[in-house]
């Protein structure tokens, strides 16, 4: 009788993301945390009072020990620390577990948030030069998330998005003029005044210092989307980026919301371009966090809704752009690469299943997969165990640096907050076996 023959299954059958046993890779502490923190988040009620119950429990509590209450709570659950120190800590214990650092630097700025000068968006050029620096240590295919408002006025944003809209505005504002600019080239923009051409170069010039530090260091960094308003001047320095610096691979990458009705169109459109320039493309996929706020923009403007009709038309959205950034990395042989943003797990699913009947590589090669650091864990870990390369965006900085983030993100994410019932309940399973002590 010959050697019996032992049936691997496929990947995506083999990766269980119901029974909750990685949190088994959990201290107690951290079980007991992410419940109560779970349990105060899934209140649509408790979320949109926060700032003001943080503001009278500040008060009442005073800085220092409010401040300790918040690191072993809410700052704890979702931020990697303050200190270089901490921050590295919370890096290794990741790489532990089989899971890579996304850091973040929680700095954005909006319309109506404008700043005098330049020195709020220099010095936080230098902090994302730190956060790449952090971002390099130990971490295999490192990569950062960046918010051009940090480095660029929200209210030129939208003022470039706005002439972006007109045939002049295309011509004034075309990519290979923007090129120019951002490699240092004194150009001027007849669409925008004195005051926002000075800006404009400053801050392409911002970006480029950015770009140009990150391929040094080997950190791809992924562009956020914010608002619509904004979005297409986003889009437009991006793509400047990627034609200055992803000649060789992808460094620089931007990102696609999923829950927009002409998403798959600007994907396509914008892979086309930079497939014409000869260039490398990122893709950041994400659903989207800013619903809320479109449609009442859109109500309020008189302008159409820009957002998908229901959760449905968006999930089918997202899975057609997945399957379309997938093709593309088939055919793009390494000049094509993606992360799976989402806490979706019948998305996650579906990009594990499809990668494996097209022989992509889960570990090294171009698919990745990410989420929130403290939220997603039973998909996050088993991924990770698995092999497959799994990101976890962070924040870092100061309590008080981070909490109106942490806020603003809670606020935007509220779907998804609602939704963690599931972990919520494998936590509790796995602390109740703990203290039963069953096997």
């Amino acid at each position: 009788m010959g050697p019996k023959t032992v049936t691997k299954s496929p990947p995506h059958l083999s990766l269980n993301l119901d029974d909750g046993k990685v949190f088994r890779l959990k201290s107690n502490w951290e079980l007991a945390r992410g419940l109560l923190v779970f349990l105060l988040c899934s209140s649509p009620r408790l979320v949109q009072k926060a700032p003001m119950l943080l503001s009278i429990s500040r008060r009442i509590l005073g800085q220092r020990l409010w401040s300790s209450i918040l690191r072993l709570t809410l700052y704890g659950q979702f931020v990697a620390g303050e200190t270089q120190g901490e921050i590295k800590e919370t890096l290794q214990r990741l790489q532990g577990l089989g899971v890579r650092p996304l850091l973040a630097v929680p700095i954005e700025e909006d319309v109506g948030q404008a700043r005098d000068g330049e020195e709020w968006y220099e010095k936080n050029t230098h902090s994302m030069l730190t956060c790449l620096d952090l971002s390099v240590r130990g971490a295999t295919n490192p990569m950062m998330q960046l918010k051009v408002t940090a480095l660029m006025a929200a209210e030129l944003c939208k003022t470039i998005t706005l002439h972006l809209q007109e045939q002049s505005g295309k011509l004034d504002l075309s990519l290979e003029r923007v090129v120019s600019a951002m490699k240092g080239e004194d150009l001027n923009f007849g669409c925008l005044t004195q005051e926002e051409n000075q800006h404009f170069q400053r801050s392409l010039r911002r970006l480029n210092s950015v770009a140009q530090y990150a391929v040094e260091k080997g950190v791809r960094v992924l562009v956020d989307a914010e608002y619509t308003y904004v979005n297409p001047a986003l889009t437009l320095v991006t793509l400047a980026m990627m034609a200055s610096w992803n000649t060789q691979h992808p460094w620089i990458w931007n990102t696609y919301q999923a829950y927009l009705k002409d998403t798959l169109d600007r994907l396509t459109r914008d892979v086309s371009l930079t497939e014409h320039l000869g260039v490398c493309f990122g893709v950041k996929l994400v659903r989207g966090a800013y619903l809320e706020k479109e449609r009442n923009l859109a109500k309020e403007k008189g302008y159409p809704d820009l957002v998908q009709p229901n959760w449905e038309a968006t999930n089918d959205s997202y899975q057609r752009c997945l399957d379309f950034g997938l093709d593309q990395v088939s055919k793009a042989r390494g000049s094509f690469e993606l992360i799976v943003a989402t806490h979706n797990e019948a998305s996650v699913m579906h990009a594990v299943q499809r990668m494996a009947e097209m022989g992509i590589d889960k570990a090294a090669g171009p698919v990745s997969f990410g989420q929130l650091l403290g939220m997603c864990d039973q998909v996050s870990l088993a991924l990770g165990q698995a092999g497959y390369a799994i990101y976890k965006s962070i924040p870092y900085g100061s309590v008080e640096e981070v909490i109106p983030y942490l806020i603003r993100r809670a606020h935007e994410n509220q779907s998804v907050l609602q939704g963690i019932r599931k972990e919520r309940n494998l936590l509790r399973s796995e602390l109740r076996r703990r203290i039963l002590r069953r096997p």
